[in-house]
């Protein structure tokens, strides 16, 4: 069958669908896909300024893009030009030869053998977080800025061992500045220089400079020092020929871990928490799995991950409902087509698992909130691309199995100790460099035990 041109959403004559995708992009999407079919065409801007982009919806257009094809598109956008030009030239956005290079040294140190070691770390962290969620006075409290801030600790703790607190309060101040101005800049047609002095290019460059600064601060105090933390780790890490990554390139790495480690696996948790705040006998199945587990109050161990499934189809189907990267992107290096259609060489091609993740030909009654879809037997009978939350391919994330780890323990340490109800049943979400919440999580806790 020859390729065609897709169709897409019309638009207004002057603008396109920019309204549309600056008011609620991810909305924009799904309604797009519904109307327009698996690869659809975009224009945003006015005439002169116009970008046109594509969305490939379905499970075999994306394991194209993400991995058939995956060297025909390249992380070339301007969205991974202002995470390169903001954080660096780490692993996230790293092209050809440098990301050969890193992904090679750094590899070893996330093998499922490596991870499991960073488990002492999390439970930690979630122990603390008890303790802490133990004494709040109204029993109510903000999941996104709880797991925000537990995710972070977490990988703070993992990356700089004693160091964590030198760390924590620039990092979780200045990321969030660094994300809305980085997007800001991704989604506009005519971004101003960086060097001019708008009040939005200082913020951006104070953010930026801070975030640069501890972890410079942190890496030149560990010269010449070995420790087992992950940053020592990775200053330790050679290549066949004795390659090692410079102090530069020591940052770079350590920015993205702390970006990529921290905002997924806190996006993860914060919804899982509300869902199961919103259907009681989940929460009971999966409350039920962990005392079987944990019942003699022990802290959780990365071997109990395999004892925990039900709690991991749990953060399966929150990821997702609500998976972190809702849409990433790559541009076309050639011609090519996707799933029947042509794509022309230089066009910014998106996924988005939030919309394929609701694909009704994939996912029945795509909204409901049903772990079961899980089950070992259901997941060999899908596509390897209608759940796909961390990437896939080449690309794929490196530290998919850390992020569940964290995941799974954390949750597991927070059910065992509370009884969660949502507070706020309805959660929009907005689309940052991770999926956000439009709003506050509240959850009410009762202490167990």
């Amino acid at each position: 069958m020859p390729a065609v041109r897709p169709p897409g959403p019309p638009g207004l004559p002057l603008l396109g669908s920019m309204l549309d995708l600056k008011r609620d992009p991810l909305g924009a999407y799904l309604a797009a896909q519904r109307d327009h079919g698996d690869v659809v065409r975009f224009s945003a801007g006015p005439p002169g300024l116009r970008a046109r982009f594509y969305l490939v919806f379905s499970p075999e257009g994306v394991q194209q893009v993400l991995a058939g094809q995956a060297a025909d598109f390249r992380k070339e956008n301007a969205f991974y030009h202002e995470i390169r030009q903001s954080l660096g030239n780490g692993l996230l956005t790293a092209q050809d030869e440098d990301y050969v290079r890193q992904r090679r040294l750094v590899q070893p140190l996330f093998t499922k053998r490596r991870v499991d070691g960073y488990a002492d770390a999390v439970a930690t962290e979630a122990a603390a977080l008890v303790e802490r969620w133990a004494a709040v006075p109204d029993g109510v409290v903000e999941a996104a800025d709880e797991m925000s801030r537990f995710a972070l600790r977490a990988v703070a703790r993992i990356l700089f061992g004693a160091d964590v607190e030198a760390a924590i309060d620039v990092v979780r101040t200045r990321f969030p500045v660094i994300g809305r101005y980085v997007r800001s800049r991704a989604i506009s047609p005519l971004p101003l220089p960086r060097s001019w002095p708008t009040a939005s290019n200082r913020e951006g460059a104070a953010a930026q400079r801070e975030l640069y600064r501890v972890c410079d601060d942190i890496i030149a105090r560990r010269a010449g020092q070995r420790s087992d933390d992950l940053l020592g780790l990775l200053a330790e890490a050679r290549g066949e020929d004795g390659e090692a990554l410079d102090a530069t390139e020591l940052r770079d790495q350590v920015l993205i871990f702390l970006l990529a480690g921290h905002e997924t696996t806190a996006t993860s948790l914060t919804f899982a928490l509300h869902l199961l705040g919103k259907h009681p006998e989940q929460q009971r199945r999966a409350r039920a799995e962990v005392m079987s587990v944990l019942g003699d109050g022990r802290p959780p161990r990365a071997e109990d991950l395999a004892a925990l499934p039900y709690l991991t189809m749990v953060l399966k189907e929150a990821m997702r409902l609500y998976p972190a990267a809702q849409t990433f992107g790559r541009r076309a290096s050639r011609a090519c087509t996707v799933d029947g259609v042509d794509i022309p060489a230089g066009a910014d091609v998106l996924v988005s698992p939030y919309v394929t993740h609701r694909h009704p030909e994939h996912w029945e009654d795509p909204e409901r909130f049903d772990p079961e879809r899980f089950t070992p037997e259901r997941e060999a009978g899908r596509h390897r691309y209608a759940w796909f939350p961390f990437g896939g391919g080449p690309r794929a994330c490196i530290g998919q199995h850390f992020s569940m780890l964290e995941s799974v323990l954390g949750l597991a340490a927070l059910l065992r100790a509370f009884e969660i109800e949502a507070v706020d049943t309805e959660v929009p979400v907005a689309s940052g460099i991770t999926l956000e919440a439009r709003g506050p999580v509240r959850i009410a806790l009762t202490r167990l035990g």
